[in-house]
């Protein structure tokens, strides 16, 4: 009776999670979807180098206005509702970008996109990491990035995919110029279906428990609890969550900013910035232009970038099935360190002109196996532990929101990097970008694996009083 109640516990929180997770496949699906457009959007609508960075980095724009207010919306009502509009948007957009008339459209439907993204990027992990008893928390959220990377690499297959069916016959001209003429508009469209995925599936999920023991409606916090994990480790939630005072979900957002929790501002400040700034939207976005840069053609370096989405989807496991033993800080340092190494060989490559057979691509994927098991899932890992109860949907949105202005700068300058200043150049700013992070990890993030949120509240109260 016991072992049948804990197997269908576990499938259950396995399958809440997954749904949740699908934010993480369209966020990477709908970012990726564009390496493969850029080119062909570029010369259909005689682009300059400057509309190019902005048809790129528009969406991310878009990601910041939806990740500013995705956090008290999910305060106020709720991550549910919040993750279905999400899936909306996502749906609007794709279908958008596919029949627009016009430059301008294509902007707004994919900013529209970028409102999406940003709402998902931080309520999917906010609602994974509530959603996971503390000892499976860490492998929860990743698949979150697991998610993510799979959507990349799939985006990737499908850009292939369709760039080499361009010559196809149609039976209409809509269709023609939907897969052959102007095959961008099929690549975006594309998106439409695991939209809809996804907002079919989250209307079968159930609230966060935290969010629901934050408005005061325990009893239904209790049964999930108690699907997720059983009677006893609900009733410990329970009073763990009481006993840690928050209990009441209208925290104001200056409570961060106090001294106790100075260290957690600086850590989701830091690192979501960090693991942008190190160049990996610069790889996804621009890769077949890096890869052309090293000597590969258009559809070789396409091949490339599949290449490239299938380690990053490899490397994310060795995080699902190490974050909980392992620790996060371990894993931080050994990817960050890789990373670093990675990024600056690959401008020595380039300053030396060592661009023919595959040097290059075998240090891209490196620095892409590294920031798979370490920045990728950890940042979202940590992030969704360390802020208190009451105000982490607030929180969580200021840390995607840093994560966000990031990989916009990233967006907008990657192509007057490359263009102005070289690929070498480009990657050794990368590395200089990125090796913060390993003294951030030293100095100032603790280790989380095991403990329960509340615990690690505490960490934080308790670490303050004895420094004062």
């Amino acid at each position: 009776m016991t072992t049948q109640t804990t197997k269908q516990s576990g499938t259950y929180l396995y399958l809440v999670c997954l749904v949740a997770a699908l934010g993480g496949f369209l966020f990477g699906f709908d970012t990726a979807v564009i390496s493969g457009t850029v080119s062909l959007v570029k010369h259909d609508f005689n682009l300059n180098v400057s509309l190019e960075g902005w048809f790129v980095s528009c969406a991310l724009l878009g990601c910041i206005i939806g990740v500013s207010v995705s956090g008290k919306l999910s305060d106020k009502y709720g991550r549910k509702i919040i993750l279905i509009l999400s899936a909306v948007l996502f749906l609007a957009s794709a279908s958008g970008c596919m029949v627009s008339g016009s430059f301008g459209q294509l902007i707004a439907f994919r900013l529209i996109g970028g409102l999406g993204i940003g709402v998902a990027s931080m309520v999917s992990p906010l609602y994974i990491s509530e959603f996971s008893p503390s000892r499976y928390r860490g492998m929860m959220v990743s698949l979150y990035q697991l998610a993510l990377t799979i959507g990349i690499v799939v985006s990737y297959f499908s850009n292939a995919y369709l760039a080499n069916h361009t010559g196809d016959t149609f039976s209409s001209d809509t269709m023609h110029k939907i897969f052959s003429a102007q095959v961008w508009r099929a690549m975006l469209g594309l998106g439409t279906i695991p939209a809809g995925i996804f907002l079919l599936s989250l209307l079968l999920v159930p609230e966060s428990p935290r969010w629901l023991l934050l408005q005061g409606l325990e009893a239904k916090a209790k049964d999930i609890l108690i699907k997720i994990d059983g009677a006893d480790a609900a009733k410990k939630e329970i009073a763990a969550f009481k006993a840690a005072g928050d209990t009441h979900g209208d925290g104001d957002l200056k409570e961060l900013f106090k001294p106790v929790y100075r260290k957690a501002l600086w850590i989701g400040l830091l690192l979501p910035f960090l693991s942008q700034v190190c160049g990996i939207n610069a790889v996804i976005y621009y890769g077949p232009r890096i890869l052309e840069q090293a000597g590969f053609t258009l559809n070789n370096a396409l091949g490339g970038q599949v290449t490239i989405g299938l380690v990053n989807v490899v490397f994310t496991f060795v995080a699902i099935f190490t974050v909980d033993k392992w620790g996060r800080r371990p894993l931080l340092f050994v990817g960050v360190g890789g990373a670093v190494i990675g990024l600056l060989t690959i401008g020595v490559l380039f300053a030396l002109g060592i661009t023919s057979g595959p040097w290059i691509l075998i240090f891209i994927l490196l620095f892409i196996a590294c920031f798979a098991f370490s920045f990728g899932p950890v940042c979202w890992v940590v992030i969704g532990e360390i802020f208190p109860n009451a105000i982490r949907g607030k929180a969580m949105a200021l840390a995607t929101l840093s994560l966000w202005i990031a990989n916009f700068l990233v967006g907008q300058l990657t192509p007057l990097m490359l263009e102005d200043l070289g690929s070498s150049v480009t990657f050794w700013l990368f590395a200089i970008c990125c090796s913060p992070a390993l003294w951030i990890t030293w100095k100032l993030i603790p280790e989380t694996k095991g403990r329960s949120l509340e615990n690690i509240d505490n960490y934080w109260k308790e670490n303050y009083k004895a420094a004062n």
